[in-house]
């Protein structure tokens, strides 16, 4: 009976850790949308107001990137702290 509540415990934290990197792995993915979103802009219209608003998703995409590092280690050490 404990190995059951043990074995359930143990597949929980894999699962939860797979969901962490699976939401990291968006995280990436939509941040790499976004950059290269503003690095078309920028490739094909080269005016200066297209510049400017290439800098948006430009940003957006740092900061998409930079937000599910920190989400994704910070979860992550979560889980683990909660496994000891």
């Amino acid at each position: 009976m404990a190995e059951d509540s043990t074995l359930r415990e143990s597949l929980a934290r894999d699962r939860t850790h797979l969901a962490n990197e699976r939401t990291f792995l968006a995280y990436i993915r939509t941040g790499l949308g976004f950059l290269l979103t503003g690095a078309l802009i920028i490739r094909f219209e080269q005016t200066q107001i297209a510049y400017v608003f290439s800098i948006i998703p430009i940003a957006i995409g740092f900061f998409l990137l930079i937000l599910g590092l920190f989400r994704f280690i910070k979860l992550k050490n979560k889980i683990d702290k909660e496994k000891s």
